[in-house]
């Protein structure tokens, strides 16, 4: 399998399919740094990965042919890719993967929506790299304390989120109460479910999405 990720041919790319992608390649970064199976290798990666997003995902959205931007995104999704081939993912693409079979919602979008409140719920596993996620995507973290400078992650991503359009919620997509049961059930048997820093049960789940509506 070869992937071809050149900028030129991303500058056509609407601004709504810009913001899923580059959400998406942020998720697959953000999980594989807290990952279980995270190593100083898949560490460089996801971190180089976030802050290139981070500087960069509202350029290419806002205009798509600026191709600096454009580059920088790219080179963030092969990073990302990289290191969550080699350390797995979690509860964010684990849930993901059920609102693409029930509701063929945009990866991406399924993703960026849920990728604060998985989050929020595994903070306190390890606080500091959280922390070190704030302070790469710009936040100061001078003279916070630990839990407070890892919530700053979260509002970073939020933030990021909210600016390149991403829908606040899954109600707004079409998600129903009556759907989560059965979709908390099947993502815990999701692959990606086993990495997840911090372990859950199905009513967890469920809680997990009813946060994202």
């Amino acid at each position: 399998m070869v992937s071809i990720n050149d900028p030129e041919l991303m500058i056509a790319k609407p601004a709504g399919l810009t913001a899923a992608t580059g959400m998406d390649a942020l998720t697959h970064a953000v999980e594989c740094y807290i990952t279980l199976a995270a190593n100083p290798i898949t560490d460089a990666l996801s971190l180089k990965s976030i802050k290139l997003i981070s500087d960069n995902l509202r350029r290419a959205v806002a205009y798509g042919e600026d191709i600096e931007a454009r580059e920088a995104m790219a080179y963030a999704s092969v990073m990302a890719g990289m290191a969550f081939n080699n350390a797995g993912l979690g509860y964010v693409h684990a849930m993901a993967h059920q609102l693409g079979g029930l509701l063929d919602m945009a990866h991406g979008v399924a993703n960026a929506v849920l990728l604060p409140h998985v989050e929020r719920w595994n903070l306190m596993v390890n606080p500091e790299k959280f922390a070190k996620i704030a302070e790469t995507m710009g936040e100061c973290t001078c003279y916070k304390g630990k839990m407070e400078a890892a919530e700053l992650a979260i509002k970073a991503i939020e933030r990021l989120s909210k600016d390149v359009g991403i829908p606040s919620g899954l109600a707004s997509l079409g998600v129903k109460e009556s759907d989560l049961k059965p979709m908390a059930i099947t993502a815990l048997q999701d692959g990606n479910a086993g990495c997840n820093p911090r372990k859950g049960n199905e009513d967890d789940i469920v809680e997990l999405f009813k946060a994202a509506m």
